[in-house]
């Protein structure tokens, strides 16, 4: 099942201090099987979300030899609703595959499941949101040249085999995609260097060099990539937070004294200070976590008719983190996305239930709540009105 691939599969491969001390610290390579990542995608699977889904440049893209494809070579362009699109054309992607050229697609999570099951279960275990993207090629090309990325990837190896060299930091560790130097350089030597076999999953951190091949053979790899809060992410937190304090809402004194704008300088820093120590790392991250989105999905006829779901109707809690459920007397609160639901007091054992469970019937959350199965089918109702289920039914 890929919705256990990391925080079950991988976890028990690598070990419990992958989150402690090594995860964006160490190169890490495991072995999981290559029947363990074959679910995410074949073959065949691609053929069908190529043909039926209208993928068109810069999401569905070729590289060959460090640079991009030109788009006429592969593409032409076309008018689809009115709108002029590029339109793949298959025979020339076929050529190009054979001539060397890496294809790219980006966020290939949002279209096909077993992978997007797969991605969620990555969010769930680093509480940060992730995209996945897939890169395909034949023979012994290369579609980038040496490179860093500017977030923490997981590289799962499908199909094929492909040759990597990681030479870890550069000249400026933990370099950012939104940063005030980009001239780093690679490290000298190289940190590892082999054939990535299907079943292997690397952990490539942020910053860190790395030089791909092909071997001759195809390969096809998914990275699942996602980028972690820092301390500049903290700050600006912070800064937000000024527009609280009166005093930092005040003009700059520009025309005053200089011993009056150093006055003035430390009593901001005073108050910056002040909220540094009132709102920590802590309450921080957890202020984080209630934002996080939810996936795109719908839930229809459900959400608009009002129907009441049966008790084999399957419920499926749409937030992707843990949602912590808030007592508040007569009331319980759930934060989601950034915004609060209240529910009666009554709600709060089924709510648990679902909160842990994620995925189950309205039987089952009955059951496990000690609740009446109409009274299940009732929440049910309320919530796939607010996103905060989806409800299918098994018939």
């Amino acid at each position: 099942m890929t919705d256990r691939l990391f925080t079950e599969t991988l976890l028990a491969a690598v070990g419990e201090d992958l989150l402690r001390t090594r995860l964006s610290e160490e190169f890490i390579r495991v072995d999981l099987g290559a029947e363990t990542v074959a679910p995410l995608l074949t073959f065949d699977a691609l053929s069908e979300l190529l043909s039926t889904h209208q993928l068109e440049p810069p999401r569905l893209r070729l590289h060959r030899a460090g640079a991009p494809v030109p788009l006429d070579n592969y593409t032409e362009v076309g008018e689809a609703s009115g709108v002029q699109r590029r339109l793949v054309r298959p025979e020339a992607l076929y050529a190009q595959l054979r001539q060397g050229a890496s294809l790219v697609l980006d966020g290939i999570d949002r279209i096909h499941p077993p992978i997007r099951a797969a991605a969620d279960d990555l969010m769930r275990l680093v509480h940060e949101r992730v995209q996945v993207n897939l890169y395909l090629i034949w023979g012994d090309s290369h579609g980038f040249n040496t490179h860093w990325d500017d977030h923490d990837t997981f590289i799962v190896q499908v199909a094929g085999t492909k040759h990597w060299q990681v030479h870890g930091q550069g000249t400026r560790p933990y370099p950012m995609k939104e940063d005030i130097d980009h001239s780093h350089q690679p490290p000298e030597g190289t940190v590892w260097e082999g054939t990535v076999r299907a079943g292997e999953v690397l952990h490539v951190p942020r910053g860190w060099w790395h030089t791909v091949t092909g071997t001759g053979d195809v390969s096809m790899h998914l990275t699942f990539g996602f980028t972690r809060a820092t301390g500049v992410d903290w700050a600006r937190w912070l800064v937000d937070r000024l527009y609280e304090v009166e005093f930092a809402r005040r003009d700059l004194p520009r025309f005053a004294t200089p011993e009056e704008r150093r006055k003035h300088q430390h009593e901001l820093l005073r108050h910056l200070m002040d909220l540094a120590e009132q709102h920590g790392l802590d309450e921080f991250l957890t202020d984080r976590d209630s934002r996080f989105p939810r996936r795109q999905s719908f839930s229809l006829p459900w959400a608009v008719d009002g129907a009441t779901p049966q008790p084999d109707t399957v419920v499926e809690f749409t937030p992707i983190l843990p949602s912590a459920l808030r007592d508040e007397g007569q009331k319980v609160a759930l934060t989601v996305a950034g915004r609060r639901y209240t529910f009666a007091k009554a709600a709060q054992p089924l709510l648990e239930v679902l909160v842990d469970a994620r995925v189950l019937t309205v039987a089952e959350l009955a059951e496990r709540a000690g609740a009446e199965v109409e009274t299940a089918a009732a929440l049910a109702r309320v919530l796939v009105q607010h996103h905060l289920v989806l409800l299918r039914s098994t018939s």
